[in-house]
């Protein structure tokens, strides 16, 4: 399996991150594009370097190469991730830009009817946003924010991260094995 990953200047760089980290782990090809905006995340909001970070894909693009294999429907990709997304990016999906290789390569994935998982960030939500993800929605894109789960009792931060990024490779059939899964309610 063959995945794009694409991290956006939205705040969430760490979703991104745990996600490359996982995907290697399961032996997934990825593919990544980091915008300007979100290496200045990386390095505001995590211990991590952008060339760690770059590190953990097998294929990094710049930003603005228009001419890598992945802006192309011939280069055989089985779908994208862009995690995190900002409506930024959201709404240049959304309306087919294409103007940097992350919007590119999300348009291709959309012509190429692959895969495409959104985990968009941003609260609270304005007419546009939900207009944006409504209208990708129905294109086939998995609008996915990263909202936490309690069920699963999470002790710290890291199993908040862990359960999405879990929940986002479920959708492209891809089973981590860190995952809890929710077994019923047990009255106590």
């Amino acid at each position: 399996m063959k995945i794009i990953v694409g991290m956006s200047g939205a705040t969430g760089a760490i979703f991104g991150i745990r996600l490359l980290q996982a995907l290697k782990e399961a032996g997934v090809e990825t593919h990544a594009v980091v915008s300007p905006w979100a290496a200045a995340n990386i390095r505001h909001e995590t211990p991590y370097t952008v060339k760690e970070v770059e590190k953990l894909a097998d294929q990094v693009y710049g930003y603005k190469d228009l001419g890598a294999a992945i802006s192309s429907g011939s280069f055989q990709m089985d779908g994208m991730i862009v995690a995190p997304c900002s409506m930024k990016t959201l709404a240049s999906i959304r309306m087919g830009l294409s103007d940097n290789l992350l919007t590119r390569a999300a348009d291709v994935i959309l012509k190429e009817r692959k895969k495409l998982i959104l985990l968009t960030r941003e609260t609270p939500l304005n007419d546009i946003h939900l207009e944006h993800m409504l209208a990708l929605s129905r294109m086939g894109t998995t609008i996915m924010p990263p909202v936490p789960a309690f069920y699963n009792h999470p002790a710290a931060i890291e199993d908040l991260i862990m359960h999405i990024v879990v929940r986002t490779v479920d959708q492209l059939g891809i089973s981590l094995p860190q995952g809890k899964r929710w077994q019923g309610m047990r009255e106590r």
